[in-house]
């Protein structure tokens, strides 16, 4: 395996999971990865001290993505992009997911006959009101290697003709990211007797997706049920992402925030200390569908659809916004320890913490090549 050249990988991410999952790749990069972060999500509370929090080295910034539409924040990363590349050519670029900003590191990448590799590919809702599927299927069709995270996505990509010899099935980067991030026992008692709650005594909830934030009434009825769990005796955590609480705002809702025990955003490593030792965990992320995984801890999703599907056999529950959330919640709070249990007991569909090591493996089999040929 040939050392890569510094600066040679171009990481293009833009938002906080993105960080999260790649923090690992980038470990083991070393100098040859070259960070570059659109700023799609980026403030101090959501990306600013987790770049420091995941001790990652300081990226190239792009400027004017943030705050723009879907097409805004695409075409003012990819100038910005196109411009880069042009100056400092990196020998391939990599993606996660299935952010505006992959899409517009994709795009620059493919522009540019740069090989392309999406980590996290194949992942389907078959829900085309997200814009996520687009992005992630744009992806997909253009890269040159694709990282499936499990047998599953791999199938969903062969079933639309992607040609095998461009798959890989890697595993999960989130794997290693929450066994390397999650506090140690310690720390996670100091932060819980700090937030005044008890070991699989309380339920963690976040809400942030626009089909439930943009939404009056889906807002209405997500905070109607967390204050039910509330009220029936079982404290509830909701660290508020700042466009959430300005939705709420904006609706005339801040009543119900009342009953709940509302935070700030939390530090990635916070927040898996206090999924970790959640009794339920009620949220509308993608990533916390596969962190919930790992930790052992039963989840309901508040959506209309999932790209996530292995996650739905036995950790999580997904459902629209009303009454079957406070359903499954008591379902979930009644079987306590004995449904922590079995769940802390079930490997993860995800993966063994070794995609990383795979990725890269794989990145310099890419670069090494003697000649490149575009992907058919």
């Amino acid at each position: 395996m040939h050392s890569l050249p510094a600066r040679s990988v171009a990481i293009v991410l833009g938002t906080r999971p993105e960080l999260v999952k790649l923090t690992d790749l980038v470990r083991l990069l070393g100098p040859a990865a070259h960070l570059i972060h659109t700023g799609q999500h980026y403030d101090e509370e959501l990306s600013g001290r987790f770049l420091s929090e995941l001790g990652l080295p300081e990226p190239t910034f792009l400027t004017g993505v943030g705050g723009q539409r879907r097409a805004g924040q695409i075409s003012a990363a990819l100038a910005q992009l196109d411009t880069l590349f042009t100056a400092e050519p990196p020998h391939a670029v990599v993606v996660q997911g299935d952010t505006n900003a992959a899409l517009a590191g994709a795009l620059a990448a493919n522009a540019h006959g740069i090989p392309l590799l999406h980590v996290e590919a194949g992942l389907r809702s078959h829900d085309r009101n997200m814009p996520e599927e687009h992005n992630r299927v744009l992806i997909d069709r253009i890269a040159d290697v694709l990282c499936a995270a499990t047998p599953e996505n791999r199938a969903n990509l062969l079933a639309e003709g992607v040609r095998e010899e461009r798959i890989a099935v890697t595993g999960n980067t989130v794997v290693e990211a929450v066994h390397a991030q999650l506090p140690p026992a310690a720390a996670r008692s100091a932060l819980l007797a700090a937030h005044g709650l008890r070991a699989d005594g309380y339920v963690l909830a976040t809400v942030h997706r626009p089909e439930n934030t943009d939404d009056p009434d889906a807002l209405r009825a997500v905070l109607d049920q967390l204050g039910a769990i509330a009220a029936a005796g079982t404290p509830v955590l909701l660290p508020l992402h700042p466009r959430t609480r300005a939705r709420i705002a904006a609706a005339g809702l801040e009543g119900l925030l009342t009953g709940l025990r509302v935070s700030r955003p939390l530090g990635y490593g916070d927040f898996l200390a206090l999924a970790r030792h959640a009794a339920l965990i009620v949220s509308d992320s993608g990533g916390i569908q596969e962190e919930v995984t790992v930790l052992g801890r039963p989840l309901i999703v508040v959506r209309r659809s999932t790209e996530r599907p292995e996650a739905m056999v036995d950790f999580a529950d997904l459902v629209e916004p009303g009454p079957a959330i406070g359903e499954l919640a008591a379902r979930h709070l009644a079987e306590s320890a004995h449904g922590l249990r079995r769940l802390a007991a079930l490997p993860s569909p995800f993966g063994d913490g070794r995609a990383s090591e795979r990725i890269v493996h794989l990145l310099t089999e890419l670069t090494g090549r003697t000649e490149f040929t575009a992907a058919a």
